[in-house]
């Protein structure tokens, strides 16, 4: 795991031509693990992306409650017989967002659960009232004490939740919780992410029952038990996109092995609308530059809409673009944190407080810069560059790949949170790039 000081450094103007291989998805494998807590039996998680830093510290907060885990190659083995505490370290619990999932098992097999106030990257308050709300409505008493959320109950309980933002997370934590709650939970206007059917998938082959009906509503019978499974964890979305936007903006032509279709449909309907070009393939997708790009407004919503994480990227391609484009951010109100840094490269982009777009926004008639303007193309140049959060960092890179000079791209330790060797994997694809240990 790379340190708070590990940088890279990137010399910009080769097109990435080749083949890259995503990993598992982080955003799957780690909600997986929590979930095998419910179990004392062994689980398996083949494909899971052991050496991204996100799962490296959920595997460290499962060992701090009892698990015993092995990680070898693509191969994650679990197994949890006891809990041997509830009380989950600050170190460890508020390094990204996953301690507060571990309020179902924690709260089935101990009846208690102590879990600090979640940290993780800084775009918006991304705020845990969702899981507490709900948690609570499952038979949870919550208080809070010296930073820590103080979670009792005598046994969880089955009820009607109703979200009132499809939150992902929120929809993962009523998940894992009401598998084993008494009783019928029925959720609705839930999430319905690919990693949320994941994980759905994986708790009904440790002995779930769970029914997934129209128009965000999902119902879960509880069980009295769960078992052990194995399950191939699905391949990261983020990182497909992140590659495809890479490979476009620089004017390349990449396969990207393990992409799938069904995860990216809007996608690769955006990418269409912009000029890039690609072809779907059995095992993977190339997309590759032939032609100019044009300038397309977006508007980020939750699946399946254009997900929040690929607005980054795809801003570096619209940098690229002919004419105006317009991005419009419905998901977390400080997504464009990361935009001062690219202004620094050359980058013509200005932040507006209004809604950009004709989807209805709860940032509406508020302060947060949630719609922004991209002009081009632009030449970008290097610079000295910080990254802010995980998604921000890869566009650094695919800024850096593109801009013309030697820049530096501070802050490795959020890339390394959701990509795998991402240096290692770059420069296969033919960019100059290498790390910098400090």
């Amino acid at each position: 795991m790379s340190s708070d000081k590990t940088k890279f450094l990137i010399k910009g103007g080769n097109p990435l031509y080749g083949k890259v291989k995503v990993s598992g998805a982080k955003n799957s494998a780690t909600k997986l693990l929590v979930a095998s807590l419910l179990t004392s039996e062994d689980c398996i998680l083949y494909n899971s992306p052991n050496k991204i830093s996100d799962l490296s510290i959920t595997t460290d907060l499962c060992r701090s409650l009892g698990s015993i885990i092995d990680c070898k190659d693509d191969v994650l083995k679990t197994r949890t017989e006891s809990l041997t505490s509830s009380h989950i370290p600050e170190d460890i619990g508020n390094k990204n967002r996953i301690a507060i999932l571990l309020a179902g098992p924690l709260l089935a097999r101990t009846g208690k659960a102590e879990i600090p106030i979640p940290g993780g990257c800084k775009i918006g308050s991304r705020p845990v009232n969702f899981h507490i709300d709900s948690l609570e409505k499952l038979g949870c008493r919550v208080s809070v004490k010296d930073n820590y959320f103080i979670l009792r109950s005598d046994g969880l309980r089955g009820s009607n939740i109703r979200l009132d933002y499809p939150s992902v997370g929120a929809t993962e934590n009523i998940l894992i919780a009401a598998s084993i709650a008494k009783g019928r939970t029925v959720l609705t206007n839930a999430a319905v992410e690919p990693e949320i059917i994941d994980l759905i998938k994986f708790l009904q082959k440790m002995g779930a029952i769970i029914e997934i009906n129209t128009d965000r509503k999902i119902t879960v019978e509880g069980v009295e038990k769960l078992y052990g499974a194995e399950h191939y964890v699905i391949p990261d979305r983020n990182q497909s996109a992140s590659f495809a936007c890479a490979g476009l903006a620089s004017k390349g032509d990449i396969f990207i092995e393990n992409a799938v279709q069904e995860n990216l449909i809007t996608f690769l309907n955006t990418v269409r609308r912009v000029g890039g070009k690609f072809e779907v393939k059995e095992n993977g997708i190339r997309f590759y530059y032939d032609g100019e790009f044009k300038s397309i407004p977006i508007e980020t919503n939750v699946h399946p809409g254009f997900m929040t994480d690929w607005q980054q990227p795809f801003v570096i391609l619209m940098t690229q673009a002919s004419g105006i484009s317009i991005v419009h951010e419905t998901v977390y109100e400080e997504r464009f944190g990361y935009v001062s840094e690219l202004i620094k490269m050359g980058a013509e982009i200005e932040l507006y407080d209004t809604c950009l777009g004709g989807l209805e926004c709860r940032f509406a008639n508020t302060h947060y810069f949630h719609s922004a303007v991209i002009k081009g193309p632009t030449a970008l140049h290097s610079a000295e560059i910080n990254v802010p959060d995980l998604r921000a960092g890869f566009s650094y890179l695919i800024a850096g790949v593109i801009a013309k000079g030697e820049s530096t791209v501070n802050g490795a330790v959020y890339i390394d949170r959701g990509y795998e060797e991402i240096d290692k994997k770059l420069r296969d694809l033919g960019a100059d790039i290498k790390r910098i240990e400090n």
